[in-house]
Parts: C-alpha cells; structure tokens; sequence
C-alpha cells in the first residue's frame, strides 16, 4: 500500500511540473509583458506615448539622498523595454541636490519638457520645488529649462511636489501638482516658464478633492475631464488610486471611489500611477508602481501595467492587478 501510495504521489507531481511547465510555455506565447516591466526599483511612472513608441519616465526609487538622477524606459511593443539611463541628473540643475521625483512630461513643437519635482523641501523657507529640463530628443539629455524652481512655495498648503501636465483640447496646458494632502492647477504660459492668471486672478487654484493625498493624474474621454490621485501612505499596503468627474479641467471633483489597490495575494502599496490609451481604440493601460511581497523597505518599489476597463455608464472599474501583465501590442 505504501509503496502505491508513494507511485501514487510521484505520478501527481510529475503530472503538475509538467502542467506548470506547459503554463509558463503558454504565457512566453501570449506575448504578454509581464510584471514588473523592466528590472531595477522604480517608482510614480509616468507613460506617454511618442510617435510609434511608449515610453516611461519613472523616479529612481532609493534613499532621497541617492535620488539624483531620471532614467527612462521605451518600447515598441509594451513587453520589451530599453533603458535610457541619466536621462536628467542634478549636474544639470544647479538648484536641487536629492529627491528628485514623479517626472511628467510632455511635447511641444518638437520639444519634449520634463517636470519634476526636487529637495523635498519642507517650508518656504527651504530652496526647491518643482522644476521643468528641456530637450530635442524624449531620451535626453536633459537641461535646466529655467535655472530655479518654476514653484517653490506652498501654495493653499500644497508641498511642491508631483506635477502633472495636461494639454486640453483647445491647447491650453495646465499643471496639478500637490503633496500633504492638497491639490492646485495652474495655467502655464505658452514658454512653460511661469503661468497665466485665471480670471479671477488668482495663478493657483485649489481642486482638492476628499482623500486626496498625492500622485494627481488627469485624462479627458468622451468630453469627461477624469481627474485621479493616490491615496494612503506610500510605504503602506494602503496606498492606492481613487478618482473623480467633471466637465471641466478646474472641476469641481467629486470623489466617485478607488480603482486601484493591492492584492495581499500578489503585491502590497500599488498606487501613483499614470494611463496612457491606445491610438484609435477605446482600450486604456494603467501604469503604477507597487511593492513586492518579498520587500519590506519602502523604496522597493517596481513598475508595472494592467488594463483599465470602463463601464457602460463612463465610470472606471476596479482593475485586477496581475503578474501577467498586459498582451504585447505594437503602436
């Protein structure tokens, strides 16, 4: 009896290698990209798409004082990505020294302008802020576009922190940014080295929206401005996306409910985020960051992608987070 139950058990075993070999065959086929996109701890990934190319400009994730420095990752297919190191580093921008985080950007006539936020600073008695670089080329390499800080105040208690830029249709560019848990947008002049009062007169207008913390995000579909934000603490298993709706890039945004979390089963901490929408088609991919169930520090934080589905009504589902990632899909 032993001796069939011991045949027994090796037969069951073999019998699921096999299966799990044929799994993992059956996945490299699908062409999936799996998750994480790219090695290394990286973090607040902004992904944009460039002409036939996607692209993605993360935060170095690390100690402040080693954040000095952007890389960036691109792609022809969202599965396979190249890196493009030191795409921005401090030796270009006299003003900041470490924490240099979450770069937005963006084309304008055939120039690219990275924001980014710098110093971490705490009072508007410390220098930095958020800062834009320049560059003919989205790999860099970047330079100081202005040579100071484009904000380093803090305006309706918002730390200059976690810019974000969004062109509308009429081209007008606005830029939301704000940690401690407020939120401002401003007009940026058409130089994108200072901003355009609105008519009231007032240059930076609080939006903030209920549970907002950081990491805002702002997409326009079906004439619906979607404005997004992380919520919970970013070392925490909390941290995770909400957003809000409105027929206005100014607002007002009404909190509608989160969309993006972890998964105890699959990663902890998945938030600030960025959605980037394939040309012509209605099907949108969430790219976030989150930490692994290994990693108990902070900054090991990894890049990854899902879908982001909607429902008949306009409203975001929640998205499943995923190992697999998303199919492999040429622009």
């Amino acid at each position: 009896m032993q001796t069939n139950l011991r045949i027994g058990l090796v037969f069951s075993l073999t019998i699921l290698l096999v299966q799990t070999g044929i799994a993992q065959k059956e996945n490299k086929s699908r062409n999936l990209s799996g998750n994480p996109l790219f090695p290394g701890w990286y973090a607040d990934p902004e992904a944009v798409i460039f002409g036939n190319q996607y692209w993605i400009y993360p935060t170095y994730s690390a100690p402040y004082e080693k954040q000095v420095f952007f890389d960036a990752f691109s792609s022809n297919d969202l599965k396979t990505w190249k890196k493009h190191p030191r795409i921005l580093d401090t030796s270009a921008v006299k003003w900041a020294h470490r924490a240099v985080w979450a770069p937005s950007i963006i084309e304008k006539n055939n120039r690219y302008f990275l924001f980014f936020g710098a110093n971490d600073i705490q009072s508007n008695e410390e220098y930095g802020g958020i800062g834009v670089a320049v560059a003919d080329n989205p790999a860099g390499p970047f330079k100081d576009h202005i040579g100071k800080p484009l904000i380093d105040r803090f305006h309706n208690g918002a730390q200059p922190i976690d810019q974000f830029v969004f062109r509308d249709d009429d081209g007008q560019h606005y830029l939301y940014y704000g940690g401690w848990r407020h939120c401002n947008i401003a007009k940026l002049n058409a130089d994108f080295n200072g901003f355009l009062p609105f008519e009231d007169g007032r240059i930076f207008k609080e939006i903030t929206p209920d549970n907002y913390v950081e990491g805002p995000f702002v997409f326009k579909r079906n004439g619906k401005y979607y404005f997004m934000w992380s919520e919970g603490g970013w070392t925490g298993p909390d941290y995770s996306v909400a957003y809000a709706i409105a027929d206005s890039p100014l607002g007002p945004f009404q909190r509608i409910g989160k969309i993006l979390q972890q998964d105890p089963a699959i990663a902890t901490g998945a938030g600030h985020h960025s959605v980037i929408r394939h040309p012509g088609t209605d099907q949108y991919y969430i790219i976030y960051h989150r930490r692994p169930l290994s990693e108990k520090d902070g900054n090991s934080r990894e890049t990854c992608i899902d879908l982001m589905n909607f429902d008949e009504k306009g409203f975001i589902l929640p998205v499943k987070i995923t190992k697999e990632g998303v199919k492999k899909s040429r622009l």
